[in-house]
C-alpha cells in the first residue's frame, strides 16, 4: 500500500487501537487473534501500532505456498534480525526447535522491556504435516503463557482456518486466546477520513460512487489517485489493462482456498441472486455435495467476508439465504469478467466506464448495491431516525403467486422496535432529490398493506426514506414519510 508506507499513519480503527492500547499495557501474557477479510489492513494495523510502542518487535510473515523448509528459514531469519543485529540463525528442522530459538531469545531481552511476537498469515506457515499448531500448544502452555512481558499476536486471511485452529481449538490451545479481533472492511466515514489524511478531496457522492465498487478495503482506496473522479478512477483501476484491479478476483480466491475454482463457482451463482438464493437452491445449481463439504466452502466464504447469510424477517420456516455482498466481487462479475478480453488485449479505450456510468444499466446497478451499502451502515441509519437501538433489522419479501391472486411485496429494510412499531425504509440511488408522486405513493402504501396482510401485525408502521439526494417535498412525501435520511448520516462516527 503505497500510500500508508509513505504516510505512516493508521487511519480511522479507534476501537481496534484502543483495545490493542489495553492489551499492550496489560500486566499478563496476551494471546490476541485477528482475522478479517483479504487487503483490509491487519498487518498495516498491528505493524504500524506496535512500532509506535516501547517494546522489542518480532514479526514473521508466512510464505505462500513456502515448503516447511523455506517457512523456518524465514522464521530463523527473522530471529537474527530481530534479536541479535542481524546475522541469521541457522534454519531448524522442525517448529519445536525454531520455537526454542525464540524462547531463547527472548530471554536475552531485559526483563523490564515488552515484547510482541507477530505471526503473520499463520495459516501459510502452518505447512501440511508440519505440527506448527502442536508446539505453539507447547511453548505458549508452557513458557509463554508465564512471561507477563510476551504479546503474541497470530493473524490470517484464511479467517475459517484461524477460527477453527486457534479461537475454537479443541487441543491444547482451547481457551488460551486472551482476545479475539475482527477486522472489518472501513465504513464510509473511515473511507473519507482516509482520503482526507492523503489529500484527497472528494464528495460524499463521489465517495459512494467509488465504495459501491470497492468496498471499504483499504488496499483499494489506495490505489484512488488525486484529481480524478470517481468514474475515471473506476476506468483507471478496472478497465484499462495495468488496472491494479483488472485480475485481482481470481488472485484473491486463490491466495485463500486451494481449490479456488469451486470457491468461485459458489459466489457466481450467489451473484446472480442479488436479493439472496436458499441454500437448497443454492447447493442444487452449484452442483455441490449435499454434507459438510457444501456447509464447510459456505461457512469459509462467510468467514472471509464474501457472503452473509441471513434468515428473511418473519420466515424463520424458511430456512437459510446467501447474499454476496462484497461489493468487488460483485462489481468484478457483473461489469469486468464481461469485457476481461477487451481489456488484458488492450482493446479498452481510456474512459471507456466514463460513457457506461450514464447508461439506465449501471443506474440500476447502482441502485441495487446503495441498498448493500446501506445494511453495512445500518447503525447510522437507526440513529439518525431515532429509533431504539434494541429494534430488531430485517428485509422483506413475499413473491405473488397466481393461484390465490396473492400480491408480491419487497422491503428494502425494516427495525422492529420493542415499543411495539416497525419502521419500513424505502432505499433509493438517484441523481437528483427523490420525488414521491401519486403513483408511487400509492405503490408504498399498498406494499406496506400487504406486509400488514402477511404478518398479521398490529404493530404501529411508519414509513422513513433513505436516499442519496434527499427527498423534494411533495403533498404525497408530507401525507405517507415520517422519517428521511439522507447520504450524509451514513458518513456519520458511530
Amino acid at each position: 500500500m503505497g500510500k500508508e508506507k509513505a504516510q505512516g499513519k493508521i487511519v480511522g480503527r479507534v476501537r481496534e487501537q484502543d483495545l490493542l492500547k489495553d492489551l499492550f499495557k496489560s500486566k499478563k501474557s496476551e494471546f490476541i487473534a485477528i482475522y478479517g477479510r483479504r487487503r483490509v489492513g491487519k498487518t498495516y494495523l498491528v505493524k504500524n501500532f506496535v512500532e509506535s510502542m516501547p517494546c522489542v518487535f518480532f514479526h514473521v510473515t508466512g510464505i505462500r505456498k513456502g515448503s516447511l523448509k523455506v517457512q523456518l528459514a524465514e522464521f530463523a531469519k527473522q530471529i537474527g534480525a530481530t534479536f541479535y543485529q542481524g546475522p541469521s540463525l541457522i534454519p531448524r528442522g522442525s517448529w519445536m526447535e525454531a520455537f526454542e530459538d525464540l524462547t531463547q531469545a527472548v530471554n536475552t531481552i531485559p526483563k523490564g522491556k515488552k515484547v510482541v511476537l507477530f505471526f503473520d498469515e499463520l495459516p501459510w506457515m502452518a505447512t501440511p504435516r508440519s505440527k506448527l499448531l502442536t508446539a505453539l500448544e507447547l511453548y505458549w502452555n508452557r513458557y509463554w503463557v508465564f512471561d507477563d512481558r510476551l504479546k503474541l499476536i497470530i493473524c490470517g486471511s484464511a479467517t475459517s482456518w484461524i477460527i477453527e485452529n486457534i479461537i475454537n481449538n479443541r487441543g491444547g490451545l482451547h481457551n488460551r486466546v486472551t482476545r479475539t479481533m475482527q477486522l472489518r472492511p472501513f465504513s464510509l466515514h473511515e473511507v473519507d477520513e482516509f482520503l482526507k489524511a492523503y489529500r484527497i478531496r472528494l464528495n460524499h457522492r463521489q465517495i459512494l460512487d467509488l465504495y459501491i465498487v470497492l468496498g471499504g478495503v483499504p488496499l483499494y482506496w489506495s490505489f484512488v489517485r488525486k484529481g480524478r473522479s470517481a468514474h475515471q478512477c473506476i476506468d483507471e483501476l478496472c478497465f484499462q489493462n495495468d488496472g491494479p484491479l483488472v485480475k485481482e478476483f481470481r488472485r484473491l480466491f486463490e491466495s485463500l482456498f486451494e481449490d479456488a475454482k469451486a470457491y468461485i463457482d459458489i459466489i457466481r451463482i450467489i451473484a446472480k441472486h442479488r436479493y439472496g438464493i436458499g441454500q437448497a437452491e443454492l447447493i442444487s445449481k452449484a452442483k455441490l455435495p449435499d454434507g459438510g463439504n457444501a456447509g464447510k466452502r459456505l461457512y469459509q466464504l462467510e468467514e472471509a467476508g464474501f457472503i452473509t447469510s441471513l434468515v428473511p424477517y418473519g420466515r424463520k420456516d424458511k430456512g437459510v439465504y446467501y447474499l454476496l455482498d462484497d461489493e468487488y466481487s460483485l462489481f468484478y462479475l457483473r461489469w469486468i469478467a464481461p469485457n476481461l478480453k477487451s481489456i488484458t488485449k488492450k482493446a479498452m479505450n481510456r474512459g471507456f466506464w466514463v460513457s457506461q456510468a450514464s447508461r439506465p444499466a449501471w443506474k440500476c446497478w447502482a441502485g441495487l448495491s446503495f441498498e448493500s451499502v446501506c445494511y453495512k451502515h445500518i447503525d447510522q441509519i437507526r440513529q439518525a431516525l431515532n429509533i431504539d437501538p434494541g429494534s430488531i433489522a430485517g428485509t422483506w419479501r413475499c413473491s405473488s403467486r397466481s393461484t390465490d391472486d396473492e400480491e408480491g411485496a419487497q422491503i428494502d429494510l425494516l427495525f422492529d422496535s420493542p415499543d411495539g412499531s416497525i419502521t419500513i425504509c424505502e432505499i433509493k440511488y438517484s441523481d437528483v432529490p427523490f420525488a414521491i408522486d401519486k403513483a408511487y405513493a400509492h405503490e408504498l402504501l399498498k406494499k406496506m398493506e400487504v406486509f400488514r396482510k402477511h404478518l398479521k401485525s398490529e404493530k404501529q408502521l411508519f414509513l422513513a426514506m433513505v436516499t442519496t439526494c434527499g427527498l423534494k417535498p411533495t403533498m404525497y412525501s408530507e401525507e405517507i414519510v415520517t422519517g428521511e435520511v439522507t447520504l450524509d448520516a451514513l458518513f456519520k462516527e458511530i
